[in-house]
């Protein structure tokens, strides 16, 4: 289903990017519409694919991890592993955030987080220098992050 939001669309998007948790009634007294209302724009954008789902953002620092590292992998020529089984190792690894298949110097693009850098030392050894077809590894130690909200 195709859908062009609205200037109203937009702004319930806002507000739910800010904070998923928020109900129709919150919402709709922010932007001056009744709960119903707002309800029924929130289900046509959830059923047009424009809200995708709502996730949980977690704290990864308040869990104990430390250190996020992005780790830019190129795939080895010899042996000419598939990437549906560079992909399918890979994505098994819990600490493993991210799978990113990317055009340029590398192949793909990891993000990883780790307790502290001899846990990353870890990770880095036994598990990614293991995969198949690795040949190529980068690591950048993310130093701060600012988060930004969207294209909205």
């Amino acid at each position: 289903m195709s859908l062009a939001p609205d200037a109203t669309d937009l702004a319930i998007l806002r507000l739910l990017a800010q904070d998923a948790t928020r109900g129709a009634a919150e919402i709709g007294r922010a932007l001056g519409l009744t709960q119903p209302a707002t309800w029924r724009r929130i289900r046509r954008l959830a059923e047009a694919g424009v809200i995708a789902g709502r996730r949980v953002v977690v704290d990864e620092a308040a869990l104990g991890f430390g250190v996020t590292v992005f780790l830019g992998i190129r795939l080895a020529a010899k042996g000419r592993t598939s990437l549906e089984d560079f992909e399918r190792a890979v994505t098994a690894i819990p600490e493993v955030q991210t799978v990113q298949h990317v055009l340029g110097q590398f192949d793909y693009r990891l993000r990883i987080h780790a307790r502290d850098i001899a846990d990353f030392e870890r990770i880095l050894r036994r598990r990614i220098m293991t995969l198949p077809g690795v040949g190529q590894v980068e690591a950048n130690v993310m130093l701060s992050e600012e988060r930004r909200p969207g294209p909205l």
